[in-house]
Order: C-alpha cells, then structure tokens, then sequence
C-alpha cells in the first residue's frame, strides 16, 4: 500500500484514466486512502461525490464514454453496456436516448433513475470485452433494440451500416436473434425487407 501522498495521487489518477474519471470508495480504500481521507478530499471539492460510493476528479475533462465508466462503476462490475448506448459506442445507427442502457443479471436489484436497466443473464459471446469497459457485441445490441421496439426504418439503416462496414455479417445476425430474441429476430427480418424493398 502506498504511504507517500505524490505515490497515492499518481495512483488514484492512474485508476481515475482507466474509468473516465471515476472510482469508489472502495477503489481508493485499496490504493491507500482511508475514509477520512477520502472525506477530506470531497470536502476539499478534490473529489465530487457522484453517487454514494462513487466520486470523480474534480480537474478531470470530460471525454465521449466517460458517463458510461459511472454506470459500470455504479452496477459493481455486473452491467454491460447495451441497447441504444452499445450501438452509439459502436458507432451505428442514430438512435436517441437521454439515459445510459445497461444489462444486469437477473439477480440484480438496485435502480436508479439515470439509467435504463434491462435484464438478462447475457452468454459470452453476446459481449465485446473492450479496453476499459464491456459492450454488447453488435448482433446482440441490433437485436435487443429491435426487440425493444426501435423505429424499423432507423433499425435498417444501423443494420446496413453494420452489414456495409463488416461489423456483422447476416448469418450471424439472424443466428443470433432465432437464438436471443424471437421478437427482436421478426423485426430484424423486417428490416431488412424493407432495406431490399428500396
């Protein structure tokens, strides 16, 4: 544990990069600062308590994603970024959402009002364990919000990005969804005939 304060700051900065500016409690309890510490640093408006348990550096600037690292934190590691919000990280579509989408277990029981909780127990090979945080893979994110019921024109058009750039292929795609989501694999069909229709 470290015990020079230049040594914890380093490390708690480190950390901080890592997670778009956020850590817990229980992050910065490991790299050495104790709660009364960690009091004074959020007195000091070092630190800005976001949530309980979750604070941010003050001096950090924002980047695209770093809202995404606080709902991670927030979930204690168990939520995957999904819906609208993966599609946006993956950079398809133009689907508008006010609030981070995330996918929790089934088992999970906490709420909060910023974000949109969905829940399924998600097997591996629906998620894309990119640095930093995990996402729905783009089969798994088109098909969950076409089972949620997005406009079928805005669906097409993400689905051809998808297609047209290699993200996924349609075998894949239509694997998937028979698989993950009967409803979600209808929309997709219909979809996609709408996308050969023009």
């Amino acid at each position: 544990m470290a015990t020079d304060r230049r040594d914890l700051r380093r490390q708690i900065f480190a950390l901080a990069a890592e997670q778009g500016g956020y850590f817990t409690a229980a992050q910065a309890m490991a790299v050495g600062y104790s709660y009364q510490a960690q009091a004074h640093h959020v007195a000091a408006r070092n630190w800005l308590r976001v949530d309980r348990g979750l604070v941010r550096l003050a001096e950090w600037a924002p980047r695209p994603n770093d809202e995404l690292f606080r709902w991670l934190l927030w979930s204690k590691g168990q939520g995957v970024i999904s819906h609208e919000s993966a599609l946006s990280v993956h950079g398809l579509g133009e689907f508008e959402s006010s609030r981070i989408h995330l996918t929790v277990p089934q088992s999970f029981t906490k709420n909060a009002s910023g974000v949109v909780l969905h829940h399924a127990d998600l097997p591996e090979e629906d998620i894309d364990a990119r640095p930093g945080f995990p996402v729905t893979t783009v089969a798994r994110s088109l098909i969950d919000v076409a089972a949620a019921g997005a406009d079928e024109e805005q669906l097409a058009r993400a689905i051809g990005e998808a297609l047209d750039t290699g993200r996924v292929t349609l075998r894949r795609l239509r694997a998937r969804a028979e698989v993950a989501d009967v409803t979600g694999a209808l929309r997709i069909e219909r979809a996609l005939s709408s996308r050969e229709a023009r």
